[in-house]
């Protein structure tokens, strides 16, 4: 008796606590569906399905009940997360402005100033959004890292991470080019 009844109760696997999908396929499609009417770039619609993810799998952690209707819950959070890509896409587009803007020359400096100035440009264009991003925050809007944090809504460690390979990256196209 006790071999049937251990037999018919057993633990869940490791595997199957590890690979549980807090999205069903049918509710993937309907995020990448919403995310791409938000007009998110096709390139970009996996890591916003992943944000998806995320945010139902913190919702678990913090203890709070799983949404009654899933897909639905997925796809506000898609149509929020599409906003937020074009808000992120105006700042950034803002901050070019006004590096643009910003005179060539300095005072004292001349050509090899200016020269400078192109080169570092260029590298910013070559970096990834999420690291030009904290360049110009930090060095341009002399932002210290943990509003930059606060800013962005990512912890301060993944600013300092970003920092420093962008500045390598910088440090590594300026050489490369002979500017420095």
């Amino acid at each position: 008796m006790w071999r049937r009844v251990r037999d018919t109760v057993r633990e869940p696997s490791r595997e199957t606590a590890r690979d549980a999908d807090p999205l069903d396929a049918a509710q993937e499609d309907r995020v990448r569906a919403v995310l791409a009417l938000g007009g998110v770039p096709r390139s970009d619609l996996p890591d916003g399905v992943q944000q998806v993810r995320l945010r139902l799998l913190e919702r678990a952690a913090k203890g709070q009940e799983a949404p009654r209707d899933v897909a639905a819950w997925a796809a506000v959070v898609a149509s929020n997360l599409a906003m937020d890509w074009h808000r992120s896409r105006r700042r950034q587009e803002r901050v070019g402005e006004r590096l643009a803007s910003l005179p060539a020359e300095q005072p004292g400096g001349g050509e090899d100033t200016r020269v400078l100035s192109v080169a570092l440009a260029q590298g910013l264009d070559g970096l990834p959004d999420s690291q030009r991003q904290v360049i110009v925050l930090r060095f341009y809007a002399d932002l210290p890292v943990r509003e930059i944090a606060d800013r962005l809504g990512v912890p301060e460690g993944t600013v300092k991470s970003r920092l420093y390979t962008a500045v390598r990256a910088l440090r590594a196209r300026l050489h490369e080019d002979e500017v420095v």
